[in-house]
């Protein structure tokens, strides 16, 4: 050990050439008893083991050996686990479902208010208008729970859960149409190109699962008009490649492209993605693109997800009460019911984030007649999703417009225009 001399020249310490000046206090610190070595590596080895309880992966395979490695780790102690988010495609009315308004249906047929209008911009679908008739809600509306929370008769099942959900009711946007109300919604900003919701849970929560995405999306189609979606709903924005959604369909392969084609067996798949990772890798060790890393870190995903994915989505094996919580159309791929019950097998078996997008809320020719459609299709499974027996996950329900208090082209009542 090399044996600093210090001089002191007026209480300051005089470092030789080279050294290092410290305090005499804390340089007698740097001598470290036999207590502290033991004390300071018990504490190391504890928190290698705590961090081998909570990322099992973490210390599996070789130093070179990636797809050993969780896809990423959170920051900090997360408290949500995971999310399943249901969203109402094509706006849900909320005069008809949980926004209970009787001065409005008092004043029905009066023309609109100066005050309440306050000289704000109109669609182009009521711009030639010149008047403004007043409409209320068509359907009955009851308080449920403790805390008297109202919901509309299309929603008897959600109503039961009053004390166990939240209702948020003061959310805006500046936007007046679809899809840029929609777009905000799931990633925060009216402009594409930004992470969605679900790719920010994967980047700060990480998977649970190698064999499968820590981010899903599973799209199903109801009775009304409705309202399409796209890619930049579940995009990852800057962040990796790696937290862009999956998109599960309701076709006999629940994810396009991922079985082998006709001649190829696994082991040919897997040589296949062998001899591709090394050359990609060598794309790497050359450009240095950290998106060609990703992309090799899809493919294993890909491989692994050939024998996860046929075992959760087959549902024969569900026991017959789960099957009575989801309602019998659980059993039909593609419906609502169906990909909750998806939704639930995704997230009990690590998945972090699962969404769903239900289409067909953008009804604007005859609301009385499809809305109650839409309310049958999604009443019953959303509550299923609530039960604690059925989940352990948060979930979300949200629609991303509403309708307005009149309507347009001076429709009848019975029409109901959004």
């Amino acid at each position: 050990m090399t044996i600093k001399i210090l001089e002191k020249m007026n209480n300051k310490i005089i470092p030789p050439p080279g050294g290092r000046g410290q305090n005499q206090f804390l340089e007698n610190r740097l001598n470290i008893t036999r207590r502290h070595f033991l004390g300071k590596m018990a504490t190391g080895i504890g928190s290698i083991a705590l961090g081998s309880l909570l990322v099992p992966e973490l210390f599996k395979g070789d130093g070179t050996d990636t797809d050993a490695l969780p896809l990423g780790l959170p920051h900090f102690a997360p408290k949500a686990k995971r999310v399943i988010y249901l969203f109402q495609n094509g706006a849900p009315s909320q005069y008809e479902s949980f926004e209970y308004k009787p001065l409005l249906n008092k004043m029905a047929g009066e023309d609109l208010p100066a005050s309440i209008r306050m000289g704000q911009r109109l669609t182009g679908m009521t711009a030639n208008q010149a008047k403004f008739p007043l409409v209320g809600s068509h359907f009955g509306f009851k308080q449920y729970g403790e805390s008297g929370m109202w919901f509309s008769d299309l929603f008897p099942n959600i109503a039961t859960l009053a004390d166990d959900m939240c209702m948020i009711k003061t959310m805006n946007t500046e936007a007046i149409n679809h899809d840029p109300a929609l777009t905000f919604m799931q990633t925060g900003a009216q402009q594409g190109n930004r992470p969605s919701m679900g790719a920010w849970v994967s980047y700060g929560l990480g998977s649970e699962n190698k064999n499968l995405p820590a981010f899903s999306v599973l799209l199903s189609r109801g009775r009304g008009n409705g309202q399409g979606v796209y890619s930049k709903l579940w995009t990852n924005g800057f962040l990796d490649s790696t937290h862009q959604g999956v998109v599960f369909s309701s076709g006999e392969e629940p994810i396009l492209y991922l079985n082998n084609p006709d001649g190829t067996d696994r082991t040919a798949r897997r040589k296949m993605l062998d001899h591709l990772s090394e050359l990609n890798n060598m794309a790497f060790d050359e450009v240095g693109d950290p998106e060609i890393k990703a992309k090799i870190q899809q493919y294993e995903m890909a491989y692994r997800m050939q024998t996860a994915v046929p075992e959760l989505t087959d549902f024969t094996k569900e026991p017959d009460h789960i099957i009575k919580m989801y309602g019998p159309e659980c059993l039909v791929p593609g419906t609502f019911a169906a990909n909750c019950l998806m939704a639930r097998k995704l997230s009990e078996a690590g998945v972090r984030f699962v969404q769903l997008y239900h289409q067909g809320w953008d009804q604007h020719g005859n609301m009385v007649g499809e809305m109650p459609l839409q309310a049958q299709d999604t009443d019953r499974a959303t509550k299923a999703h609530h039960r604690p027996q059925t989940t352990r996950s948060f979930g979300r329900n949200a629609g991303h417009l509403g309708r307005r208090i009149w309507p347009y082209q001076l429709r009848t009542r019975q029409l109901h225009q959004r």
